[in-house]
């Protein structure tokens, strides 16, 4: 029984010990690796953004380009693997895409590298935008109409002035019709009464 116990306790400690040599390594090549990401370079970079560059352990280039008050995108990532370049952008809700351009992500503004990646604008935003455009419009077809009202209405008192003056016209030319026929008969009347009277 000892001899079996013994034959399984020496090839599990021989197991253990390569495990613990092989995280030992994992952990060595980490370090390394850390220590390389550790020297990235950070400069500002177009379109309020700043750009973080780094190279890591296996020659593999990063490139990250975060972007300050963009609406529509957060950051784009470069990196160029065995002269493979991928870029990958994420958006302002966090969502990740994979951009296929001939674009320098770098250098565009955020809202091109935001239109490559597919990521469209805040749909509240553009329907305020859009409600206030409207907003215009009315305002100034509300002002066109009420010009167009005003003209109407001094029309209409043009005309009511150009009609009283040709009825106050009318009627003086009638009063002195009246009159001089009221007077003309009344001279009649008169030379008829003189008749009447020797």
């Amino acid at each position: 029984m000892t001899k079996k116990i013994c034959l399984f306790t020496i090839p599990l400690i021989a197991v253990l010990g390569i495990g613990c040599s092989s995280n030992a390594n994992e952990t060595t090549n980490a370090s390394a690796a850390d220590q390389q990401t550790a020297q990235a370079t950070t400069s500002p970079g177009p379109d309020n953004s700043e750009i973080s560059t780094s190279v890591d352990a296996n020659g593999t280039r990063i490139e990250t380009r975060t972007f300050r008050d963009n609406s529509r995108i957060q950051k784009v990532v470069v990196t160029t693997r065995n002269g493979v370049r991928t870029v990958k952008a994420t958006s302002r809700s966090g969502e990740e895409k994979v951009v296929d351009t001939t674009e320098n992500v770098l250098e565009a503004t955020g809202d091109k590298v935001a239109d490559a990646a597919g990521f469209v604008a805040d749909k509240g935003k553009d329907a305020t935008a859009e409600a206030g455009d409207k907003a215009e419009d009315v305002k100034d077809k509300t002002v066109s109409a009420g010009k167009e009202v005003g003209d109407k209405a001094e029309d209409v008192k043009d005309k009511t002035v150009s009609t009283s003056k040709t009825i106050g016209e009318k009627t003086v030319e009638g009063a002195k019709k009246v009159g001089s026929k009221t007077a003309s008969g009344a001279k009649k009347v008169g030379s008829a009464v003189k008749k009447v009277i020797p």
